[in-house]
């Protein structure tokens, strides 16, 4: 069997029997593609040729043109992808086996303080028009994009949402643009999502994402239903400017331009996912409760947490204690 026969099986494998997102198996795909380029140019042309040498060669050879965490990625790739090949006897051996993944340097998560989070929700809602009755909505990208409309007002309102949203839940940004009407409990503020492996969970919102959520709901997302020439998602919470899903590349745009209308550091929707979970830690929520919010299946990850908010709490202790 040769690369792209047994790599389009594991693939199918992954999707189907391990549940895994379809980025996550193009991930894959890129990976083993660049591996097995590299393992042709050295002569080998099927998985049960491919020794652990030439998996090394390939190793020195991409270390060149990529980082250290690209690196371990791509090596779990092809780790996964030989320990397959070797379970389901296409190869009479494992000769990633030995691959050692390269260490990765331990750095923090980069999150707002809770005064530049409240600064971005602040300027993200005025964006919308909230604010009272009557209220005009702050000059914002959508306006420049769209004109100062109606059209343009709803799509301010959808930013507001989104941005309202991923920081009151900590959930990903996939998530949020799968999220369907159906999924939305306004009277228990609470949103149904479907995060990795296909697991889904339900993750409650506060008042301030409730009314921006609500407001994109109820007014916005009709207004853009209504100018889509094909009439639109009529599922989807989220739309883009034509009337479909929001996909993930819109959604993380809309993120970067909140931030930077409101004048705090770039950050994307990952960083205000750590933002939100740092701030819940900071005001007491207990740890298991953070994990069950933002679905993550170990309690080890959501640990790493609680090391920003030590090093939070460490910053205003130097700032604010006389003898610091």
């Amino acid at each position: 069997m040769g690369f792209e026969s047994a790599a389009d099986a594991f693939l199918r494998y992954l999707s189907v029997n391990r549940g895994l997102s379809a980025n996550t198996v193009r991930s894959y795909a890129s990976d083993l593609k660049e591996c097995f380029a590299s393992l042709r140019s050295h002569g080998v042309d099927a998985p049960g040729d491919v020794t652990v040498d030439a998996l090394r060669l390939w190793m020195a050879s991409s270390s060149r043109d990529h980082a250290r965490s690209s690196m371990a990625r791509k090596v779990v790739s092809v780790r996964a992808f030989f320990a397959y090949a070797y379970e389901h006897g296409v190869t009479d051996s494992d000769p990633a086996a030995g691959l050692k993944t390269p260490k990765i340097p331990s750095t923090l998560p980069t999150v707002l303080s809770e005064a530049q989070a409240e600064r971005m929700m602040d300027r993200a809602d005025a964006g919308a028009g909230e604010g009272g009755s009557g209220s005009r909505p702050v000059p914002t990208e959508a306006a420049k994009r769209h004109g100062d409309g109606e059209k343009a007002r709803a799509i301010g309102m959808r930013d507001a949402a989104i941005v309202e949203l991923l920081y009151a839940t900590g959930i990903r940004i996939s998530e949020l643009v799968g999220i369907d009407v159906g999924d939305v409990d306004f009277s228990a503020r609470t949103v149904r999502v479907l995060g990795k492996g296909g697991k889904q969970r339900v993750v409650p919102f506060g008042a301030p994402a409730a009314r921006a959520l609500g407001q994109w709901m109820e007014r916005g997302r009709r207004v853009v239903l209504r100018s889509a020439t094909n009439g639109g998602d009529g599922q989807a919470v989220f739309l883009g400017s034509r009337g479909g899903r929001l996909d993930p590349r819109q959604a993380r745009r809309v993120v970067h331009r909140a931030a930077a209308a409101a004048g705090v550091p770039d950050i994307g929707p990952h960083s205000l996912r750590h933002s939100a979970a740092t701030h819940m830690l900071d005001g007491g929520a207990d740890l298991r409760e953070v994990q069950e919010m933002l679905g993550h299946s170990s309690l080890q990850t959501t640990q790493r947490y609680t090391h920003v908010s030590i090093e939070q709490l460490t910053k205003r202790y130097e700032q604010a204690f006389p003898r610091a």
